[in-house]
């Protein structure tokens, strides 16, 4: 009897580890969420695409950039809440269908300028604008500071300007961004090898002709 008793107790746990285990599996349905965001261009009307758009799933710490190319992908769960958003647009969220028995699925994500304008913020050297006008007045543009700024704004010395000056803080963030975003479109897979890009060899060609990688010659 004991025996009997312990069979069925065994039997019951088969059922509810079957359907548990139906249920998780269920939960745990991946899918690969990807698409490309775009906007709309003011002039034209064109759509063109919206690179580094944040994309992220609401409720978790997972999330990833669109490329240049307005491209994105990443692993998601039916019935996850996709949220597009970039500064100037207005967010969007975008909630997985919980029916799909496929692991791939796409979508065309526009983005729409929003309407916020920020206040101006004007930053002056006086503490009114009287003495702007005095400053100005009593300024000495004489030809010697004349020459001199025509000679600062030379093609030369900005052209070594920008070989010998850091980047800021804006070009140091896009300059990663992009970085991310070319790394994001390569992953799983070998990078393409430019020694066979023709394009690369023709500016290599172009640059040695013109002498960049000579030596400069120190005072």
């Amino acid at each position: 009897m004991r025996l009997i008793k312990l069979y069925i107790i065994f039997g019951f746990l088969m059922v509810f580890s079957d359907l548990f285990g139906q249920r998780t599996k269920k939960e745990v349905f991946a899918i690969q969420f990807s698409g490309v965001v775009v906007t709309q261009d003011e002039k034209t009307g064109d759509a063109i695409p919206l690179p580094y758009t944040n994309v992220y799933i609401k409720g978790s710490s997972r999330g990833t950039v669109s490329a240049f190319d307005g491209f994105f992908s990443i692993v998601a769960l039916r019935g996850d809440t996709i949220r597009f958003s970039f500064v100037g647009y207005d967010p969007v969220d975008y909630v997985i269908p919980d029916t799909l028995s496929i692991h791939f699925y796409s979508v065309y994500q526009i983005m729409t300028q929003n309407d916020i304008l920020l206040p101006e913020t004007v930053i002056y050297p006086w503490p009114r604008k009287e003495f702007f006008k005095q400053e100005l007045l009593a300024m000495d543009i004489s030809n010697d500071l004349k020459k001199q700024a025509e000679q600062n704004l030379a093609e030369k010395i900005v052209k070594e300007m920008i070989k010998e000056v850091p980047f800021d803080g804006v070009e140091s963030v896009n300059l990663q961004l992009n970085r991310i975003a070319d790394d994001a479109v390569y992953t799983g897979q070998i990078k393409p090898m430019r020694i066979f890009d023709v394009m690369a060899w023709q500016k290599f060609i172009k640059a040695w002709k013109r002498g960049d990688f000579k030596r400069k010659k120190s005072n």
